[in-house]
């Protein structure tokens, strides 16, 4: 999945075994590859508002909290199957607007209107007959799984595209190439931050006062109105990239090459998925290491990605959902520790070369981290109980009050430390493919297709073990997160005692990107 998360799925990594000089990228160009990069400020934006309000939304709508995972499911679902699909037409597509352009628009589209069912389907739900009171509200529910489940695809469906129109502009030169993917993962920092950060304010209603109806309160209304800014900042981004660039344009003797390559590709006969399970039989006996290493990875993070705000809210802050005060603000701290988290992370993804090298080695820095990543995992029971020993409530309310600063601030922390281990989250895995295929012989693609196996398909089984696991031991988040430490500990002493070892000269250039 090119992955929010999808929190594009994951950054990817090239491997040059040999050095070519090239000519510096033409700034007529430069600037194009800049505006088609830019799209993917939009496209996070969305995904960051995704993974640090829609999870507490949903238990708003009446969706219990062991259910809440299943919706999830869309996100590895459709990274595994509307992406090649899409990759595929596009590959193909013979339209006079060109091969990218069209899938581009259409997936803008569609994220338009899934946006406009989610911010809208407690009032939508309300005027097809849902009660007012707290409660189930099976029909806002409906339109909301409808318009999350439009909205991940038509996000898969954006972002292929756009990396491969990027691929087109720089003519498959692999300067150029790292040069395009930077712009697209500077971009995808930036919709993180903004998206986080409108995320965490919690007045933004007030400039849509029109957004807070008799349906949809507060918490509702700041959804809402961060979804206009997300439809606002993608739809801008994308009619700005397509009308001033046109595929038209690339060079010629460039374009020729491109239309070899798929001309070529068009006579295989075996189908994408056939492709990916074929490969499977093949694989050396690192990439199958490697897969495993990568699955366990992914089954420490992806509950903490799912239930990290409604953890910080609920566990935390010691909110019930619905409550309209702790729950909600606690809510926003939890946006506000994945904004600092995208911060570390972009400084992180910089240094990643270099602490390999001085660490000794890809595979070492990423079996150390990934015991950081179990510790974090651990440390939220510290926190929770901290928090649960420091309760205090007003002495003329006797309401429940905010957690103290060290608990605020304890929790917070954890959130930034996280941000370090994500950065090799995406970034080495896809390096170790890409090194240990060209060893094989195999193709870049298809090595990294078989790798994104490893990451859905522990999305899918967290998304659907998830929360029955948690409703096993009382409700809460901390259970799955015990889970992801143990898995993040047995990723590391794999990663470290049976993952080989890159050979010394290969040097991967890395394109950070952010999950689906």
């Amino acid at each position: 999945m090119e992955n929010g998360t999808k929190r594009e799925g994951l950054g990817k990594l090239n491997v040059s075994s040999s050095l070519q000089v090239e000519q510096p990228l033409p700034k007529s160009k430069l600037w194009k590859i800049i505006m088609v990069a830019s799209i993917a400020a939009g496209v996070q934006f969305g995904w960051a508002l995704q993974l640090s309000l829609l999870t507490p939304y949903v238990q708003l709508l009446g969706i219990p909290h062991k259910y809440a995972s299943f919706i999830w499911l869309c996100g590895p679902i459709s990274g595994m199957i509307v992406q090649p699909v899409v990759g595929y037409y596009s590959d193909n597509c013979s339209s006079r607007f060109g091969r990218r352009r069209p899938f581009i628009a259409a997936g803008a589209a569609l994220v338009t209107i899934a946006v406009f069912l989610i911010g809208f389907a407690a009032d939508l739900g309300h005027a097809s007959g849902d009660p007012l009171e707290k409660g189930s509200k099976p029909r806002a529910i409906a339109v909301f799984v409808v318009g999350f489940w439009i909205l991940d695809v038509a996000n898969n469906m954006l972002q292929g595209p756009c990396r491969a129109l990027l691929a087109d502009l720089s003519g498959g030169k692999s300067g150029r190439m790292r040069t395009a993917n930077a712009f697209f993962s500077f971009f995808m920092a930036v919709g993180n931050i903004l998206g986080y950060a409108a995320g965490s304010y919690s007045k933004l209603y007030k400039v849509f006062p029109f957004s807070k109806t008799q349906a949809c309160d507060i918490y509702c209304a700041n959804l809402k109105s961060c979804f206009f800014i997300a439809i606002f900042l993608l739809l801008s981004l994308t009619t700005l990239a397509l009308s001033f660039v046109r595929e038209s344009e690339l060079p010629e003797k460039e374009e020729q090459e491109i239309d070899e390559k798929l001309a070529g590709a068009g006579k295989s006969k075996v189908p994408f998925f056939g492709e990916i399970f074929g490969a499977l039989k093949d694989l050396p006996r690192p990439m199958w290491i490697l897969l495993l290493v990568t699955c366990l990875n992914w089954i420490a993070w992806f509950p903490f990605f799912l239930y990290d705000t409604d953890w910080m809210a609920k566990e935390v802050y010691g909110g019930k959902v619905g409550d309209g005060r702790l729950y909600d603000l606690g809510v926003r701290a939890g946006a506000l520790g994945l904004l600092l988290q995208s911060v570390v992370l972009g400084f992180m993804s910089l240094g990643v070369e270099f602490l390999g090298k001085k660490i000794g080695g890809a595979k070492r820095l990423w079996g150390i981290l990934n015991f950081v990543l179990a510790t974090c995992l651990a440390m939220t029971i510290v926190v929770t109980k901290m928090a649960e020993k420091s309760r205090q409530h007003h002495a003329g309310t006797g309401l429940l009050m905010a957690p103290t600063p060290g608990v605020k601030i304890g929790a917070l922390t954890l959130f930034a430390l996280l941000g370090i281990p994500l950065a090799v989250t995406f970034s080495i895995p896809f390096a170790l493919a890409s090194i240990f295929s060209s060893n094989a012989g195999s193709g870049q693609g298809l090595s990294l297709g078989v790798l994104n196996l490893a990451i859905v398909v522990p999305q899918m089984l967290v998304s659907i073990v998830g929360g029955p696991w948690d409703a096993l031991f009382g409700g809460g988040n901390l259970p799955g997160f015990v889970v992801g430490a143990v898995a993040a500990a047995a990723s590391g002493v794999l990663a470290l005692t049976l993952l080989p070892s890159p050979p010394a000269d290969a040097k991967p250039a890395v394109a950070m990107g952010g999950f689906h």
